[in-house]
């Protein structure tokens, strides 16, 4: 993941996350058909015990767009690092929390 030249690097030791920690990543995008499926496989690949069942997802007023919460089991700020990079490169993603 390449960081921005003005955004410093946060050593793990010095995050403000303890790992493992119950982690949620909300994930928006226009309303597709395979949207919740592309996220769910991107999401299984970096936290593999992921619940499918638990994830929430909600639709805007008039339905053109979709968010997703998934809580991942997060076990490294690495861990957490790769699962943002992937998602916010997927071309149906719009934006990751």
């Amino acid at each position: 993941m390449n960081t921005p030249p003005d955004m410093p690097v946060i050593p793990e030791s010095e995050s403000l996350v303890e790992y493992p920690s119950d982690f949620p990543l909300k994930i928006f995008g226009a309303q597709h058909p395979d949207f919740t499926q592309c996220v769910l496989e991107v999401v299984t690949r970096h936290a593999p015990d992921f619940a499918a069942e638990s994830m929430e997802i909600r639709a805007s007023k008039t339905a053109k767009y979709i968010s997703l919460t998934c809580t991942i089991r997060a076990t490294s700020r690495k861990q957490l690092d790769a699962v943002y990079q992937e998602l916010c490169d997927h071309p149906l993603i719009k934006m990751v929390l």
